[in-house]
Parts: C-alpha cells; structure tokens; sequence
C-alpha cells in the first residue's frame, strides 16, 4: 500500500514538474527576443550565385531582418515570401530555434546554359528549366548556345540536353558550344579537338555521344584530334568523318 501511494507520489510530483516547466518556457518565449540570424546558402561550394550580405541585405531593405525583435512577433512566412521573389533564389526556408535565433536557409538556382540566339535574345537556363538573367554572376563554366534558338526549343530540347551535360564530366568539360541550325540539328563545337560534331535531330544524344567517346579513344587517339574537320554521328550506327584538306 504504502508503495503504492509512493508511485502515485512521484508520478503527481513529475506532472507537476513538468507543466511548471512547459509554463516557465512559454513565458520566456512569449517576450524572448531574437539574438541572432544565422544564413546558410546551401551548395554554397560548387555554386555561389548570391551571397549572405545579399540576403541580408534584401531582408533589411523590406524591414524584416529578426534581430532584436521579439520572437513570437517575427513573421518567418513573410520572410520566406521575400526571398523567393530573388531571382537567384530557387526555394527559402526560415525558421526559429529554441537558443533565440532565427535560421534562413536558401537553395540557389543553378544556371546550366547560356542561350545567346541569332535573335538577340540572351538569358541562362537553371536546373529547373526555367529562364534566368545574365545577370547572375555566374563563374562556372557553361556551354554557350548560339543559332536559331527560340524559347521553346530551348525549354523542350536544350534544357534535358543540358542537364545531361551536367550531370556528365567528360562532356560537361568538353562541350564549348552548342550550335543550333536552322532545321533545328544540332553541332558541338568541342573544346579540344579542331573539329565539329554533327548530332542532328537532338533524339538519342546520349547513344551518339558515347559513339563519339569510343571513337575518340579508339581512332582519334591514333590518328590524332585534328585529322578530321567533321564528325557525323546523325544515323544509327556509323560515323561519317570528314577528312581535313
């Protein structure tokens, strides 16, 4: 019996606890006042599109920088609508911790392409397939798209093309520019070599692609890279080279 009461002793005693303590944090959050703003541009390493000054600096400007403010009265949505609308930002997630700071996490778009058409258009393609604008200060290397390039092409045919490039070592460092014809076939113009790839139609670029790989390593490393001015990989299992005069 005497057990018994003692359970029930301790059990009263650690909800007592327990609701105190819930109703002393509450009260301390309730005029606890943010003391930091941690930013974190994720991909920061192999990207770096917008900086954290940047972001700060867009928060200040529409008056939503937390610091200093009281937590509960701090509107993260609103602070993550404001970061979306930057054009270099793809996604922004804001949120509070329990140390009295607030954390801005950005994810940045990343451009894939650079289209510069016989129209006069010139604008980046992001990862998404979106259109973004030169503006962006962009140092990585990217290859450039020039010939009849309208946006659609661009969103339909280019972007995958694009990703693939990325997503491609060999070719992402080998590929200098993407030439676009009026037929709408495609050439390359490769960074080492002397000398065009005819893809055609952009269909099954990547079995025409690793034709020219192998030919590359089987024939051009022996006769070398500058022997033709033409490599043609448009139909289905062949190559049709043109011999430089």
């Amino acid at each position: 019996m005497f057990k018994k009461i003692l359970i029930i002793l301790c059990t009263t005693l650690a909800a007592g606890y327990l609701l105190l303590a819930i109703t002393a944090f509450n009260r301390r959050a309730a005029g606890q006042v943010c003391t930091g703003l941690e930013l974190l541009i994720k991909d920061s390493l192999n990207a770096s599109f917008i900086t954290s000054q940047e972001l700060l600096s867009l928060l200040d400007k529409e008056g939503l920088n937390p610091v200093g403010k009281k937590l509960d009265e701090v509107n993260t949505q609103q602070m993550e609508a404001a970061l979306d609308k930057h054009t270099l930002i793809d996604a922004a997630e804001c949120y509070k911790t329990p140390g009295g700071k607030v954390c801005v996490e950005v994810i940045q778009r990343i451009p894939i392409l650079r289209i510069m058409s016989d129209n006069g258009e010139d604008y980046y393609i992001d990862n998404k397939g979106h259109e973004m604008p030169t503006s962006t200060k962009c140092t990585a290397h990217l290859a450039v798209v020039t010939g009849h390039v309208s946006k659609e092409f661009a969103a339909r045919e280019l972007y995958p093309f694009g990703l693939f490039l990325q997503e491609n070592d060999f070719w992402n460092a080998q590929t200098e520019q993407i030439h676009v014809l009026a037929d709408r076939t495609v050439e390359l113009v490769p960074r080492v070599g002397d000398h065009l790839i005819y893809l055609g139609k952009l269909k099954h670029y990547r079995n025409k692609l690793q034709r020219v790989k192998l030919f590359y390593e089987k024939a051009l490393s022996q006769v070398g890279w500058n022997k033709y001015s033409r490599i043609n990989v448009e139909f289905d299992n062949q190559i049709i080279c043109t011999r430089r005069e």
